[in-house]
């Protein structure tokens, strides 16, 4: 079988497994189906029927599409190896009968898209069709790119599981799927993401890569890799090797050339696009140790006098910033940008520009002499932004921002400074208000309100020698002694509406969010379950919306498809945390606030 791609045909290859029953289990029963994130129309015939999958099941993919290959032939292992079996029973007849009385199974799915070719980019037509008769057979799915016939197959892998043939609870469990289902499905927002910080805390490559492929599976499609910050520089650059040299956390804790091709290609496999961070000018105490020269206030305590915060030298611990006076900050940030735009082929370069300390550069004497000649801070910060923000469009880059370079009171640049064309900005601070400032700006945004989608808030400071915390009064504090608290359960992240409080116009400049989750308390020991499902439930609401046909929020419909959703994922390998008892799972609505 062949498909038209560009005028000529596409070879397919047909991907092929047997299927052995895992060992019987007694009384159990199949669960119904479940799909996440919500699809964006789904019909499933009724009464409600599945099929076996044969053990001969094949998926026939076209082979034009390395990456798709790649997805077919994962999700073809996937089916064999997951034994998924839900925790709730469905109402599904599992011994639909074929013509001639011979039980009906589903034997293959076939993929057809229209260009398997169009590159893995913002804004790229992730949508798809699946179709997967009553009867069985042949299931089609059908997308425009590779990338849309991608998040496909994961929906198809979620409407398979393991149960046993109706009538027959000491039957030999089987793999079936759900008949006579319709998908047609596109996502509302074209970026859904997850910022991880490898900055503050290394991150193995390994749970990387596990983050990246549970991001896949909730359809989630760009990863925000902050790889430095002040307190490491683990990214190890041809051009400027002593960054990471002299900046890291030590050998073994630094991301090498290979490690990032290896990220890259399993993540475009995935279709999950890449989008490298460098923050700069502030944030970077770690450039200091390879070049001492070029970093204003390096090794100096970050908070001089605890009772003055408006001169502290730095945010948190790791107080630095770029001199913009200095000549060698352009030559290194040149290699920089040159490096890491070489090594990571996505549209985006993220520049950082969050949270520049007035202290630190005023700490400076060669910034004070600046000032005392009538200069002020932001035309410094535009001095640097007015080298830099060229050199990332020169390849070919869309700049990425923190809001902080547009909004901050204190210091910042004017908008002819970051043209915005070539310029989107990330908010965080202020929920809907700072969003509805940048696109009146007319800049595009990203959304990742730290009221809603900073997943380290409410675990608490990580400074030490803090008396905040010897209070004997009972919840003294709501914020759980974090700046951002209280901690953001999974219904906050699914609440949050992202164009919430824009006219029509606005809201088209909201490409969509990121979920932000900073490490000066995660590791690799705890990032699952700080992680998932919650970023799930962003997942979701960007991709399908959090309201129903009625335009009501669906939380409580979907909490219990979010429990199921977190069983599969734990069986996948993912370490998500609970969000209810089993015991609410298994009793439907008890465990609600209202009745």
């Amino acid at each position: 079988m062949a498909a038209k791609n560009g005028g000529s045909l596409a070879l397919f290859l047909v991907l092929c497994f047997l299927l052995t029953s895992p060992p019987l289990a007694r009384g159990d029963t199949p669960f119904p189906i479940n799909v996440w994130p919500k699809p964006t129309s789904m019909s499933w015939a009724e009464p409600h029927m599945a099929v076996r999958v044969s053990s001969s099941f094949c998926v026939i993919a076209p082979s034009a599409n390395t990456h798709l290959l790649a997805a077919a032939h994962r999700y073809s292992a996937l089916l064999r190896s997951e034994r998924y079996r839900p925790l709730v029973p469905p109402a599904a007849n599992l011994t639909a009968a074929a013509a001639g009385g011979k039980a009906a199974e589903l034997r293959r799915l076939t993929l057809a898209v229209s260009d398997l070719h169009a590159p893995l980019q913002h804004g790229v037509d992730e949508s798809y069709s699946l179709e997967i008769p009553p009867t069985g057979g042949e299931a089609t799915l059908t997308a425009a790119t590779a990338w849309g016939a991608m998040r496909g197959l994961e929906t198809f892998s979620q409407l398979t599981w393991w149960g046993h043939a109706a009538g027959y609870r000491r039957a030999a469990l089987q793999l079936v799927v759900a008949a006579g289902v319709r998908v047609y499905d596109r996502p509302l927002y074209p970026h859904r993401g997850l910022m991880l910080d490898t900055g503050r805390t290394y991150i193995p490559v390994d749970d990387i890569l596990r983050t990246i492929d549970a991001m896949a599976a909730n359809k989630m499609n760009v990863f925000h890799w902050h790889i430095t910050d002040s307190q490491s520089f683990p990214l190890e650059l041809p051009s400027e090797p002593a960054l990471a040299d002299k900046g890291s956390y030590g050998e073994g804790m630094r991301y090498t050339v290979e490690d990032v091709k290896l990220i890259v290609d399993f993540a475009m496999s995935r279709g999950v696009r890449v989008v490298p961070e460098i923050d700069s000018p502030g944030h970077t105490a770690s450039w200091a140790a390879a070049y001492p020269e070029i970093v204003s206030c390096a090794g100096k305590f970050w908070l001089p006098d605890a009772s003055d915060w408006p001169n502290r030298l730095a945010a948190e611990p790791g107080a630095g910033q770029l001199n913009p006076l200095e000549p060698k900050t352009y030559e290194v940030l040149s290699n920089v940008i040159n490096d890491v735009t070489s090594l990571f082929p996505d549209g985006f370069y993220h520049g950082g520009a969050d949270e520049i300390t007035p202290g630190c550069w005023k700490s400076d004497p060669s910034i004070q002499a600046y000032l005392a000649n009538g200069g002020t801070l932001s035309q410094l910060l535009e001095k640097f932004v007015g080298a830099a923000h060229p050199l990332i469009v020169s390849k070919n880059r869309t700049a990425v921002y923190w809001e902080d370079l547009l909004l901050d009171q204190a210091v910042n640049v004017t908008p002819s400074t970051i043209p915005r064309e070539t310029t989107i900005l990330q908010t965080w601070n202020n929920g809907a208000n700072n969003t509805k400032l940048i696109v009146q700006a007319g800049y595009r945004a990203i959304v990742s309100s730290a009221s809603f989608y900073y997943l380290d808030c409410g675990h608490g400071d990580f400074v030490g020698n803090n008396s905040v915390y010897d209070d004997q009064r009972s919840d003294y504090d709501t914020s759980g002694g974090s700046w951002c608290g209280p901690y953001k359960t999974w219904q906050r992240v699914y609440d949050y509406d992202i164009a919430g409080g824009l006219t029509e116009e606005e809201a088209r400049l909201v490409i969509g969010g990121e979920l932000a989750m900073w490490t000066e308390q995660v590791d690799a020991a705890v990032l699952d379950g700080r992680v998932w499902p919650r970023a799930s439930a962003m997942a979701e609401a960007l991709w399908s919306g959090n309201r129903d046909a009625a335009g009501r929020k669906r939380y409580a419909e979907a909490t219990d498809r979010l429990t199921d959703w977190r069983h599969r994922m734990v069986g996948r390998g993912v370490r998500a945390e609970p969000i209810q008892p089993l015991w609410c799972r298994s009793r439907p609505g008890m465990c609600n606030l209202v009745r």
